[in-house]
């Protein structure tokens, strides 16, 4: 159960708290690359855990959770620090409560829903890891004027694409909720 996928995927987990740590810090730098790190070790982990025969039920479930801890930290840290607006971070911490919430509804009343990523959730989790990425390679690396300019097309970019991303996943529930209590 414990192979190198999901060591890996722990390391990333582990990764978490010291991100935080470090943008707190002010120690950009470090951060940028250690989120670089992490997600590289998302791309490496997935790549052992199909192509190498590692999968395992642990790392269905610890993989996503290593992600969007990752994800979710960062966007709470950038907002408690004023980089990013509160109301995107709400957006997207709402977006995350919204699915985790609707598969333990959905469990507390005996009809176990399987959340499959959809293609605009993939697209704006790749968009939220850029504005991430970019937000913290300007603050440790400064790209001048530019930043504000393309800070605020990414943040435009990643509210459209969570604001479509739930409204997708809270469709999909009620559709497959509905369909429940029809007897399907």
């Amino acid at each position: 159960m414990l192979n190198l996928a999901n060591m890996i995927t722990l390391g990333r987990l582990g990764a978490v708290p010291v991100i935080v740590w470090l943008i707190l810090e002010q120690h950009h730098a470090e951060a940028f690359w250690l989120f670089v790190g992490a997600g590289i070790s998302d791309g490496v982990d997935g790549f052992l855990a199909k192509r190498c025969g590692m999968e395992t039920a642990l790392g269905r479930y610890l993989d996503p959770i290593a992600d969007k801890a990752l994800l979710v930290s960062l966007f709470v840290t950038l907002g408690w620090q004023h980089i990013l607006p509160i109301w995107l971070v709400l957006l997207v911490i709402s977006r995350d409560f919204l699915i985790i919430g609707a598969v333990l509804l959905s469990g507390a009343i005996g009809h176990d829903v399987e959340i499959r990523p959809t293609f605009v959730s993939k697209l704006n989790t790749v968009v939220q890891i850029a504005l991430v990425s970019w937000i913290l390679a300007h603050f440790a690396f400064g790209f001048g004027d530019i930043a504000d300019t393309a800070t605020s097309v990414m943040i435009g970019a990643t509210a459209l694409t969570t604001a479509v991303s739930w409204y997708r996943y809270l469709v999909i529930w009620l559709k497959d909720m509905s369909g429940m209590e029809q007897g399907r």
